[in-house]
């Protein structure tokens, strides 16, 4: 008799998005057109828990009885069906049955429930085998996933075998080289033959001794070229240029390169040429001419960091800006969701690393056509749909949850990555310089690790991004990619920003690649490492695993013993793990120690070699003249070729794409990623306003980057050139000062091997991005270089992004949305010379007078022209505000569609024109009349429009497709009895709950401490059954001493179980916490406010729209998904409905609002009774509608989730509780200022009011 219990929960029909999304991809994608119905399940096996709390469970925490069904053990399905369920793979992380874990906790903290989750799929018609294993195949990435039977298991424990003592490779050091070889082939290394050799000579001459498995892995760990770039590290013996017009400025740059590294290093034998060196000579050179003096000094590397000062409330202080770019292509290749999940994770923890917030990403990806159809997929291979989608899925899912603004996202598309996708995230990190310390790691240093535990996820991550990969590669290398674990980075991040804390940090490493050996492993030249005391997700791991497992979200930390039990102690306030694994040693050698014995024995000096030294040659290849990049080639019909432009995949609108990622979060993003009364101008940078606790300032931070694989496909050196060019373009076109830029770049080549023209694309590049760092007098002074792209014969395009980073003032910042009708549109020019190169000298005299135009009012919006001409950017311009634009007949129409980096396109109001510093041309001026004109052309704006957002719509939807619900018009409640409090208070206290998951915490407490309130903000633990009582306890006092609760927003456990805020609610429940919510409300007279996640959590408990925490019954108004079927970040138009309520006293009846909303699951649905009612009782708090405040029930452009009435907020029967999606905390001086409408409710001010 099986222990486990089983219940499948499904969405009740109105609800099934996801199995009605499935349906359609089966249809249309896969062709299969005699499926009738999907059927979509989430299937949960039980064990160790009791019937009590069992039944509470299916209640509160697998299903949600307004809109789910649960079946107990079974369901019933239409005769002829077929069935099949899908498992993550044993290792990997499962957030649903994590999270399962931790709701059912709550509901009797001493249970140790186990809980697996699967998805069953009921696939209904007449389906033969065939495509009943295409269905599968489809459902099914075997990277992470396989198919589970139907049976019940007759218990949910994992009996874990004992791992075997770590094995020595006997007789190794005296092997002939033949035998040596088959060892080297059937370990499957990163690592080349060469290197195997000399680990077998330091073996037999230093240790005399045979190694370890542990240390052969760690070796190949600790010199793969992810880890040590030992590709860049080759050393390039003989250069040779071929022949060709471009051949001078190439090897121009070269001379140039050798002459200043012979500058530099003198006659020093231990620098040689390679692509390293070359990537770093620039930076070295511009700093000793004393043009880097603001960056900071350290031996820690985590990221590109410079010393900048800032006014704070009118007091200067020094704060560090980090900045680091990440690549995760290998990964997100085979796995998309994980992949691009732990590449933002990583390019987090770099400079999270380094102790400094991270509050703002870009993302910017390669893909091949994702509109292509199926069968063009290769063998070996996901489809492009699938992975671009996925992948965004995976990314926007991690950053959203973690809390941090995503200010920019871009996909390029090129045919050539297909060998292997580009996934790029980089990021912004800032902290006061006051806060940070860094010092050595010194002899009796303890080492903590902290955050999550170590599993088999992860391992072989270095090396498997390092290996050449082909279709029988893919198979087996699953568990190098892993899920990432949102919640707990959130934890670290919160843990880093306390000042206390970082002031114990003396030196700092994340997990990345390579595990503890590398992570712990770099913080100091001689440790002990005691791998027993690595805390495991589960038995079974041996020695050699726990020492490379790449397990995420975890760092490690040296502190002085003195200040060991504190940091503890701030670990634990945080609800983090933490333990102390290793000690800092005299001597210079990494031991790992396992089992009591030492596992890994070697010296610093051998790790430091990084492997044998490699060399090789190098061919450059000379951009042919004969098919040039920079041509103006002949218009046919201008119409014809202006919208086939609009419709280019990388012209046409991401705006589906975008929206999946939260861009708001931190209420400091001085740019929303689509701008204007539409929101439909795309931004070229992300800018956002330093992440200051308390006080205000104007410093903002800018990012962009400059990249074109066509260009790039055809000279490397021009491409590399030009993203430099471009990434500087877009700082000045968005009121940034060019010459305060640094650079990092991102590089992306094929494979290298001993074939000297291999390496012509990344030597040729790097020269190119020499010459422009040289040129502009601006270094790069970081980088992340990935060396793998290629698949079978295929190789990706060569790829050198540039991502330039800039400090500003949001006094200077301005948006590429139209403004004014009459303003005219100039275009300044960059002067190039017969190489098609800049002409630097030009380009910055322009840009330095461009940044004072901005300053001085005479230009107002501005756009850096790419890849695709002006016809793009002035169309891209036009879009936002829905201005016309008329282009001047005399210009030439041929320059119209000309590639033109560097350039700028700039608005120019009436009768400024004259007054300009730049040089410039005036190319035409901005129209009332909603259309694109040039000579006898003329598009509407709705046929332009509708051209540039038809290309991905069937990738990345913007439109449902639901059925329209009925229209109704519902008009204003007032009323003049408005609950009055009747225990007031000079000063009111706010208790902010923060579960894991929470990420709003930030900006709440900051709107209601500017409210004039007290602001009370406790942790959540629920480490162990101690911390949950603890907790309680804690939270029940907290909420005893306040006078409001807030609910913030964020990811209640990642919205799982399936459902928003179930952790949140489930918490909440508890008597304890019940209790001291309803007296704060029926006693004393107190307020609620839940936004967001927190609303969800209001109405899972029936504080809204009943006033009471009761639960739900199926009847309840709910919160469910979009009908969208994903996340959406964007701004929101809200009218205020009632007057009822003491949260909307200071707002305008009537008036529209316009806030930010990210959510996935923010439709609110109830039947008619219901929200009949609501509207009778002055319960409808707010509504969305359109720009001018007129009600679009059925307009997704303005009721983006499709919530019933367009109701977006609803108060209990007597308005003290308020709950509404829009975040009308995340505002603030400069934030979306390309947007149009009021941003403040004044909901915080009006709560505060009340008590006084």
């Amino acid at each position: 008799m099986s222990n486990v219990r089983r219940v499948y929960v499904e969405k009740k029909p109105a609800f099934a998005g996801a199995a009605r999304e499935l349906r359609h991809e089966i249809r249309s994608y896969l062709g299969i057109k005699s499926l009738t119905g999907v059927r979509e399940l989430i299937r949960y096996d039980v064990e160790n828990i009791s019937d009590e709390v069992f039944e509470r469970a299916c209640r509160t925490v697998f299903s949600e009885p307004p809109v789910d069904v649960l079946y107990k053990e079974a369901f019933d399905m239409a005769e002829g069906s077929r069935v099949f369920s899908v498992e993550y793979l044993p290792g990997q992380f499962d957030q649903r049955a994590d999270s399962a874990v931790q709701c059912v906790k709550f509901l009797k903290e001493d249970e140790e429930p186990i809980i697996r989750s699967a998805t069953t799929y009921v696939i209904e018609g007449e389906i033969t085998d065939e495509e009943f294993a295409a269905i599968k195949a489809h459902c099914i990435n075997p990277v992470d996933s396989r198919e589970t039977g139907a049976v019940k298991p007759e218990t949910l424990v994992t009996e874990f075998e004992e791992p075997a003592d770590v094995m020595i490779f006997e007789g190794f050091t005296d092997m002939p080289e033949i035998q040596l070889k088959e060892l080297y082939d059937s370990l499957n290394l990163a690592m080349t033959f060469k290197d195997f050799l000399h680990i077998q000579n330091y073996f037999r001459e230093d240790e005399k001794r045979d190694p370890s498995m542990t240390e052969i892995r760690v070796l190949d760990t600790y010199w793969s070229d992810h880890c040590r770039h030992t590709t860049f590290s080759t050393e390039l013996k003989h250069v040779t240029f071929g022949e060709g017009y471009y051949r001078e400025p190439i090897q121009g740059t070269y001379e140039k390169y050798l002459a200043d590294r012979k500058e530099i290093f003198g006659d020093r034998k231990d620098k040689f040429v390679c692509l390293m060196d070359l990537a770093l000579m620039a930076m070295r050179k511009l700093k000793k001419e004393g043009k880097l003096e603001d960056q900071e000094e350290s031996d820690e590397i985590n990221a590109c960091s410079i010393v900048v000062p800032v006014e704070i409330d009118g007091e200067t202080e020094e704060w560090l800006i980090n900045f680091k770019n990440e690549t995760h292509n290998h990964p997100t290749e085979i796995e998309p969701f994980g992949g691009a999940a732990t590449c933002l994770g990583g390019a987090i923890r770099d400079p999270l690393s380094g102790r400094t917030y991270v509050y703002q990403a870009m993302r910017v990806t390669g893909a091949a056509d994702p509109t292509a159809s199926m069968k063009e997929t290769l063998k070996g291979k996901l489809p492009q749909k699938k992975l671009v989608r996925e992948a965004a899925h995976g990314y926007s899912s991690y950053g959203n949850q973690i809390g941090l603004a995503t200010g920019l996202v871009k996909e390029i598309y090129h045919p050539n990555y297909v060998a292997k996708r580009m996934e790029i995230g980089a990021v912004m990190g800032a902290a006061p310089r006051k806060a940070v310390i860094r010092e050595t790691s010194d002899p009796g240093d303890i080492i903590i690790l902290l955050g999550g535990r170590t599993g088999r996820d992860g391992i072989g991550g270095a090396t498997g991004s390092s290996k050449v990969h082909t279709e029988a590669s893919i198979e087996v290398c699953g568990a190098e990619v892993q899920k990432g674990n949102a919640p707990t980075e959130r934890k670290i991040q919160r843990m880093f920003r306390r000042p206390e804390v970082s002031r114990l940090i003396k030196k700092c490493n994340d997990f990345g690649a390579g595990g503890v050996s590398v992570a712990i492993g770099e913080l100091a030249a001689g440790l002990h490492v005691y791998l027993d005391k690595v805390p495991k997700k589960y038995a079974g791991l041996d020695g050699t695993e726990i020492a490379i497992s790449e397990s995420q979200e975890r760092m490690a930390v040296v502190v002085d013993p003195k200040d060991v039990e504190e940091f503890l102690k701030y670990a634990n306030e945080e609800n983090l793990e933490a333990v102390e694994v290793a000690v800092v040693t005299e001597e210079p050698r990494l031991v790992l120690i396992w089992r009591d014995k030492e596992i890994v024995n070697i010296s610093r000096a051998f790790l430091d070699t990084n492997g044998a030294h490699q060399e090789t040659d190098v061919f450059v290849d000379i951009p042919s003249d004969k098919d040039k990049f920079f041509v103006r080639e002949e218009v046919g019909d201008v119409h014809d070729k202006w919208m086939s432009t609009l419709k280019d995949l990388n012209v046409c609108s991401q705006k589906g794409l975008v929206e999946m990622f939260d861009g708001s979060i931190g209420a400091g993003s001085v740019f929303m990623p689509h701008g204007g009364k539409y929101q439909l101008t795309e931004t070229q940078a992300m800018v956002a306003k330093l992440p200051v606790l308390k006080g205000k300032t104007d410093t903002v931070t800018m990012m962009s980057y400059g990249f074109d694989p066509y260009l790039s496909s055809w000279s490397p050196y021009h491409g590399a050139v030009y993203a430099v060019v471009e990434s500087v373009a877009k700082i000045v076109a968005n009121g940034g000062d060019y010459s305060k830029i640094r650079f990092t770049f991102q590089e992306y080549f094929r494979r290298m091997t001993e074939d000297p023209k291999r390496w012509s694309q990344p030597f040729a590049a790097l020269l190119g991005a020499y010459a422009a760092q040289l040129g502009f007098g601006l270094p790069s002074i970081g980088g992340k270089d990935s060396m793998s792209g290629s698949f079978n014969e295929i190789d990706v395009p060569p790829t050198l992004v540039s991502f330039a980073v800039d400090v500003a003032s949001d006094q200077t910042i301005i948006t590429p949305e139209l403004k004014k009708a009459g303003s005219k549109l100039v275009l300044l020019q960059i002067k190039k010379d017969a190489y098609d190169l800049p002409d630097y000298g030009q380009i910055m005299e322009q840009y330095g007078k461009f940044f004072e135009d901005v300053k001085a009012g005479r230009i107002i919006s501005a756009y850096a022209v790419d890849g695709k001409g002006v016809a793009a950017a002035v169309s891209k311009m036009a879009f936002g505000n829905h201005m016309g634009v008329r282009i001047e007949h005399y210009v030439d129409e041929r320059d119209l569609f000309t590639a033109g980096f560097g350039n700028i396109v700039a608005e120019v109001p009436d009768g400024k024109v004259g007054e300009l510093a730049i040089t410039y041309t005036v190319i035409g001026e901005v129209t009332e009349r909603a259309a694109l004109e040039y000579r006898d052309v003329c598009i509407t704006m709705e046929d332009a429009v509708q051209a540039w957002t038809s290309t991905l719509e069937n990738v990345f939807k913007t439109v449902s497709g639901a059925e329209p619900q009925e229209e109704k018009e519902t008009g204003l409640y007032r009323t003049d009895s408005i609950y009055v409090c009747k225990h007031k208070v000079a000063k009111p206290r706010v208790f902010i709950p923060v579960f894991p998951g929470t990420n709003c915490e930030y900006d709440s407490t900051k709107a209601f401490e500017r409210a004039g309130a007290e602001v009370d903000v406790k942790v959540f633990k629920n480490l162990t059954a101690e911390d949950i009582r603890d907790s309680v306890e804690i939270f029940s006092k907290a909420i005893d001493q306040a006078q409001i609760i807030m609910f913030p927003g964020g990811f209640s456990a990642g919205d799982e179980p399936d459902g928003s805020a179930k952790f949140f609610a489930t918490a909440f429940q508890n008597a304890k916490m019940k209790e001291a919510v309803m007296k704060l409300l029926n006693e004393r007279d107190g307020l609620a406010l839940g936004i967001c996640n927190g609303f969800q959590a209001l109405i899972k408990l029936g504080l809204v729209p009943y006033g009471e925490i009761v639960g739900q019954t199926e009847d309840s108004p709910t919160l469910t998904f979009n009908t969208i079927g994903r996340h959406i970040s964007k701004m929101v138009y809200t009218k205020v409905v009632t007057n009822k309520s003491p949260w909307l006293q200071k707002a305008a009846l009537g008036g529209t609002y316009c806030n930010p909303a990210s959510h996935g699951e923010g439709r609110f649905v109830a039947n008619k009774e219901w929200i009949d009612k609501l509207f009778a009782g002055g319960q409808v708090a707010t509504q969305y509608v359109d720009a001018d405040g007129n009600l679009k029930v059925n307009d997704e452009e303005w009721n983006i989730n499709g919530s019933y009435c367009a109701i977006e907020g609803i108060t209990s029967p007597d308005g003290r509780v308020l709950g509404k999606m829009a975040h009308s905390e995340r505002r603030g001086d400069s934030v979306a200022i390309n947007i149009y409408g009021e941003q403040d409710m004044k909901i915080f001010e009006s709560g505060v009011e009340y008590f006084s």
